[in-house]
């Protein structure tokens, strides 16, 4: 039998105008990169519009014991950095972080679970609707009375702070599963930990991380309302005692540090958000 020597057989056609597809990507490309670089150029041209505005409005339109200025600010950062602002960062993001982690696998756990068991989900929902319309804020006192002014109250209000964002999310992502692939699966004969593992996670993760991001927020706002209340350390503590002392700048400092943290961990996310779901079929 004659070798098929494929180096040596012709070009196939082409169909009309596939020729111009390689050319086409590389404009809606360029056309992207374009699109990105404006919209980061008018975000900064926006920032320093405010920030200029803010620091000439500082003794003319602002009283600057109350509202402070870009300026001082920067200056109270400086200093604030050489004395122990990382130090007391340290334990905020120790705190946000154990707590954090904690809500999400037990939140990961328990939604797929209450999805699982319709029964028990449906027991259970307006238990968890009635805890997650409370404020983890309003919480924050009585966590300290339980565990005490050191980190585990902290720990404990950031804990629910992501639970119950994730429960949500969770279940609705099971339950907007593909009926088919669960089928599938236990047609191939998949207990309930490889479904859980192969079908359930999987499917639910882009749910999930929108609940990841829905806890962040909920998170970062407990953690520094309770160092707030009571606390031995802490951002929030340093924005406390700066506030019971008039230091404004310093308060602002602590806000634009948890703004930026905030803002770069809800980045993270949403790339992360961004590749689960650019994996997803597109609906037919």
């Amino acid at each position: 039998m004659a070798s098929t020597d494929l180096s040596k057989a012709p070009d196939l056609m082409l169909p009309p105008g596939a020729a111009n597809v390689e050319d086409d990507l590389k404009a809606f490309e360029a056309e992207e990169r374009r699109n990105k670089i404006k919209i980061v150029v008018a975000r900064v041209v926006l920032a320093l519009i405010l920030l200029s505005v803010w620091e000439y409005g500082t003794g003319r339109w602002f009283d600057a014991l109350w509202f402070s200025s870009p300026l001082r600010v920067a200056r109270h950062f400086i200093v604030w950095v050489q004395d122990d602002l990382v130090s007391h960062l340290v334990i905020t993001l120790r705190e946000c972080f154990i707590g954090y982690t904690g809500g999400t696998l037990a939140g990961i756990f328990a939604g797929a679970l209450l999805a699982r068991f319709d029964f028990l989900g449906r027991v259970l929902d307006p238990f968890i609707l009635a805890l997650n319309g409370i404020p983890r804020i309003a919480l924050a006192p009585l966590f300290i009375i339980w565990f005490g002014i050191g980190i585990n109250s902290k720990i404990a209000v950031v804990f629910l702070g992501a639970l119950f964002a994730i429960i949500i999310n969770a279940a609705v992502g099971v339950r907007n599963l593909d009926p088919s692939l669960i089928k599938a699966a236990r047609s191939f004969g998949a207990n309930d930990v490889q479904l859980f593992r192969t079908v359930v996670l999987p499917g639910c993760v882009p749910y999930i991380l929108a609940g990841f991001r829905l806890g962040l927020a909920h998170a970062l706002t407990g953690v520094v309302v309770a160092e707030l209340v009571a606390a031995q350390a802490g951002i929030g503590l340093m924005m406390a005692t700066a506030g019971a002392t008039f230091q404004t700048s310093k308060v602002f400092v602590g806000l634009v540090i948890i703004a930026i943290t905030g803002v770069l961990i809800t980045n993270i996310f949403s790339r992360i958000e961004q590749r689960f779901q650019s994996w997803k079929p597109s609906p037919t």
